[in-house]
Parts: structure tokens; C-alpha cells; sequence
């Protein structure tokens, strides 16, 4: 019994992780293409080409 739970413990930690991972990585990539449009969509301020971000 107990080794029952040991093994339903280990894959429900597994699931987590796995879970948590990949939605770790769908939002790297979100911020990669948002810093990147940063490059491609800057707005003219005062003469110079700024971020249209603020930091």
C-alpha cells in the first residue's frame, strides 16, 4: 500500500512539473515575441527613435 502511494505521489509531483514547465515556456515565448516587436514598432519621440516601453 504504501509503495502505492509512493508511486501515485512521484507521478502526480512528475505531472506537476511537466505541467508547470511547459507553461513556463509558453510564456518565454510570449515575452520573446513582445521584446522583439519592441525592435520593429518604436515610435518617433522627440527626433530619435525611442522603445515603446517604458523601461
Amino acid at each position: 500500500m504504501g509503495a502505492l502511494l509512493l508511486v501515485l505521489l512521484l507521478a502526480l509531483i512528475l505531472f506537476g512539473a511537466g505541467f508547470a514547465l511547459k507553461a513556463l515556456w509558453w510564456i518565454a515565448v510570449i515575452v520573446l515575441v513582445l521584446w522583439l516587436l519592441g525592435f520593429f514598432v518604436r515610435p518617433a519621440v522627440g527626433g530619435r527613435r525611442g522603445r515603446w516601453y517604458r523601461w
